[in-house]
């Protein structure tokens, strides 16, 4: 349901047409997210593409990581610099249009990554991910203008819970049509890169018809790389205005580090320490989508009601447990069939696991976006959410490096606790963050800024 602001526009914010095409950019979106890195693209290259080099698949893991690093990388150098360009000139209509058609046409293109074919697989990964990254960034930018503040977690927790549905129809086509990603049913599944393309393709179309820009373009004459590296500037040194917006994303590289190693490897997990059956991995997909959209739905209500820190805290709590779960499962399923005489496989244990995964993921991202989206005047908001799009990606790179050299020593199901340390450090930081302060410098930074710009538009009338 569409979160109840009006049915049309009031006080220049968005209608509910509007809100729902924005919103669609998630439910679009979330094909590649599922389909290519989280779930079915990243197990056939690591077990297909890559393959088993005799050291369990620890090789294929790091090249896998080694891939979504550089392109997160590619991220935390260029998104505050774009969201610059795009605040000044109002073109965030434009740059997200510019990036979902990269993501289209390189996703398509892993057709052609076959057995073997590792730098071509690792190259269009890069690419794709890096246009879908920077895309994630751009939508965002959109969202302090959809609503008042006391709305932002219902409209943030709405378009996540849209994109874990178009995940969900994403999904049940794969299952049903394309099968699993094995080296028997390569020719089937190769077709996933194409499917996610065309998926994302035609079910954004709505965004780019109702989406609004708002913004008031400045005036021409000034080159993108200036405009960026000047604003860029100007706002690293206007973050100690914005202490709390600071201090949370410091907070949120943290977290997001761990969120990011679940993304790229619990799937991958289930496959090489969990040991799944096809029909077990079939089903985790519809639970993790089905739990993750309640999560956002459920947590963006809460939040507007108790706050957007304390419901933060709350996810990350949440994600403490589901970590410590998925690393005792088959410990604990071990334990279990021992003591009580049962027969229980550790994989359908894994199923009850996935349903705390699932909660966690999407109540913590919607959180992590509203508050950033609180905390930025409206004049800024894509280049504060270029820095969202920073904290987050370069969270990516650590955390996904950080797993991906551990799992080489130790393996992948003890490495995977790293990300209950990144949690817990998370909410430790993020104490310090004052909600009601971070809110108040950003409306003081918008009454400033509209009065500047007053008394220079008298300045130049004629006396």
């Amino acid at each position: 349901m569409l979160p109840a602001n009006t049915a049309k526009a009031t006080d220049g914010y968005a209608s509910r047409r509007e809100i729902f095409g924005w919103a669609m950019f998630d439910f679009a979106n979330q094909a590649y997210t599922l389909l290519i890195i989280t779930v079915v693209f990243g197990e056939l290259f690591t077990t297909v593409i890559v393959g088993d080099r005799g050291d369990n698949f620890r090789l294929a893991n790091f090249l896998w990581s080694l891939a979504l690093a550089i392109s997160y990388l590619m991220v935390v150098i260029t998104a505050p610099l774009c969201g610059a360009v795009m605040d000044y000139r109002a073109e965030k209509k434009r740059f997200l249009l510019i990036s979902y058609l990269a993501t289209v046409v390189t996703t398509g293109m892993l057709y052609f990554v076959e057995p073997g074919y590792v730098v071509i697989g690792l190259l269009l990964i890069v690419l794709s991910n890096y246009a879908y990254s920077m895309g994630e960034s751009f939508i965002a930018a959109f969202l302090p203008e959809l609503g008042p503040p006391q709305s932002l977690g219902k409209i943030s927790g709405f378009g996540w819970a849209l994109g874990y549905i178009g995940g969900l129809f994403a999904a049940g086509f794969t299952l049903v049509v394309l099968g699993e990603a094995s080296a028997e049913n390569f020719e089937r599944i190769r077709w996933v890169g194409p499917f996610a393309a065309g998926f994302f393709l035609i079910t954004a179309i709505p965004t780019f018809l109702w989406l609004k820009e708002r913004g008031t373009p400045q005036p021409r004459g000034v080159s993108y790389r200036h405009i960026a590296l000047n604003r860029v500037t100007t706002t690293l040194h206007e973050l100690r205005y914005f202490k709390d917006l600071t201090v949370f994303l410091i907070s949120l590289l943290f977290s997001m580090a761990g969120v990011y190693i679940i993304i790229a490897f619990a799937f991958i997990y289930g496959a090489q320490v969990i040991g799944w059956d096809e029909s077990v991995r079939n089903i985790m997909f519809i639970i993790v989508q089905v739990t993750a959209a309640a999560g956002a739905l459920g947590f963006g209500w809460i939040q507007d009601q108790l706050g957007a820190k304390r419901t933060y805290q709350m996810t990350l709590a949440l994600w403490v447990l589901a970590i410590i779960a998925i690393w005792a499962t088959p410990e604990m399923t071990q334990w279990v069939n021992g003591q009580f005489d049962l027969q229980w496989q550790a994989q359908y244990v894994f199923l009850i696991v996935g349903c705390l995964a699932g909660l966690s993921l999407g109540s913590s991202q919607s959180a992590s976006r509203a508050l950033v989206g609180l905390f930025s005047p409206l004049e800024k908001s894509a280049e504060f959410f270029g820095f969202w799009g920073l904290a987050n990606k370069l969270a990516g790179v650590l955390g996904i490096v950080m797993l991906g050299v551990l799992q080489t020593l130790v393996g992948l199901q003890a490495s995977i606790l790293l990300c209950v340390a990144l949690f817990v450090i998370a909410m430790l930081i993020c104490a310090r963050v004052n909600e009601r302060r971070g809110r108040e410098a950003a409306l003081a930074w918008e009454a400033n800024s509209y009065s500047n710009t007053n008394n220079a538009n008298e300045a130049s009338l004629p006396q």
